[in-house]
């Protein structure tokens, strides 16, 4: 089972860019989409591949925020959010159902400039996505991917020294990070490689991207009993559309 996660920046804007001949591309069995930033109206027109069921969370303020997730395996079930309202008003999370496990898509809230959101995302959302998390994985297993707005350790960021105070790398986020880890997960990726210089996201300013001046903030995490079944974690660099590249999972 192949599974590729996405942050889009703008799913309307990426669709001028030939998003739909990337999808085909994949050969995905799942495709998590992040900043979606469309009402699924609003893309109604679109030629989407026949093959898929889609899901969508859009937010309440038009433009911002949103996720989608493109199947082929028709979900037992599928669910918008985290059961919260104050939490639910954004389109952060999808959650998934098949038979053996829950696949969550997730849209992690940025700290934002200055820091102004970042209580709100290491005291309450963070908190309140774990127990959601704890509570799906009550029944089943859990996998959950999507723009986690963090960098976890040094290695996951090119300059990690310039941006230890900045959104994405304080210490707050990366501890908070831990502890979901620490509750039963694991980071996919760190599974397969060890070394830095992977990125997800690069800044649009000063030629960053065709430097490498990047930040690894997209993950698939897994439910440690699923540990023997993960046969590849992946970062595909190459596909452009987006300030994000797609990161990819493989399961047995």
């Amino acid at each position: 089972m192949k599974l590729i996660s996405w942050n889009v920046n703008g799913v309307r804007a990426v669709l001028k860019k030939g998003f739909l001949e990337i999808l085909q591309r994949f050969e995905a069995d799942v495709v998590c989409l992040q900043e979606t930033k469309a009402m699924q109206e609003q893309v109604a027109e679109v030629a989407w591949p026949e093959a898929y069921h889609q899901v969508w969370n859009s937010a309440e303020k038009k433009g911002y925020s949103g996720t989608a997730v493109f199947t082929k395996q028709k979900p037992l079930s599928s669910s918008l959010g985290i059961g919260v309202r104050e939490h639910d008003q954004e389109g952060r999370v999808i959650n998934v159902e098949y038979d053996d496990f829950y696949l969550v898509n997730v849209y992690t809230p940025n700290s934002q400039n200055e820091l102004r959101r970042l209580d709100y995302r290491t005291k309450e959302w963070d908190v309140a996505f774990l127990k959601h998390l704890k509570r799906l994985q009550k029944d089943k297993p859990v996998v959950f991917c999507g723009d986690l707005n963090v960098a976890h350790q040094e290695i996951d960021l090119a300059r990690p020294k310039a941006n230890t105070r900045n959104a994405g790398f304080t210490p707050e986020e990366r501890e908070s990070f831990s502890k979901i880890l620490k509750a039963g997960f694991v980071d996919t990726f760190r599974e397969f490689e060890s070394e830095g210089g992977h990125y997800s996201w690069w800044s649009y300013r000063a030629g960053a991207r065709s430097k490498n001046i990047g930040w690894r903030i997209d993950y698939f995490c897994a439910s440690d009993s699923l540990r023997p079944r993960l046969q590849n974690a992946s970062i595909l660099p190459e596909i452009m559309g987006s300030d994000h590249c797609p990161v990819v999972l493989e399961l047995s």
